[in-house]
């Protein structure tokens, strides 16, 4: 009787250790997604920089650094259509659309964070607007 009291109180302990643990892998999945979240923002913000720079220097895009931002050494960059209004809205949902394909959310209701779960209807929802 004593060994099945001993048993109960083993498996009892396990079971604890599961759930904190569990909770402890929960809470580092948090950190990643949130360092994702944060390296990608610094990534985006970064490429803005540099294009502003080259801007401000005058120095025109290698195709290196063309690669790096995101463009085929053929094609313009997007601030080149930003020469009219209708060029700025189209770069505008080409930035979205960009930001949506990179893992990201551009619905109101989770704007800038990533997409964990696959396809989210509210995103969606704007490109068929």
């Amino acid at each position: 009787m004593e060994d099945r009291k001993d048993l109960y109180n083993q498996v009892t302990q396990m079971e604890d250790k599961f759930a904190k643990f569990g909770a402890e892998l929960t809470g580092l999945r948090k950190q990643i997604v949130l360092l994702l979240e944060e390296n990608k923002r610094l990534s985006i913000e970064n490429q803005q920089l540099r294009k502003i720079l080259r801007k401000e220097n005058g120095t025109a895009e290698t195709p290196v650094a063309e690669a790096a931002a995101g463009h085929s050494p053929g094609t313009p960059a997007a601030g080149s259509a930003s020469q009219d209004t209708a060029g700025a809205v189209g770069e505008g949902y080409d930035n979205l659309a960009r930001l949506y394909h990179e893992g990201f959310h551009i619905c109101n209701v989770y704007y800038g964070h990533l997409r964990t779960e696959g396809d989210c209807l509210f995103c969606l929802s704007f490109f068929h607007k």
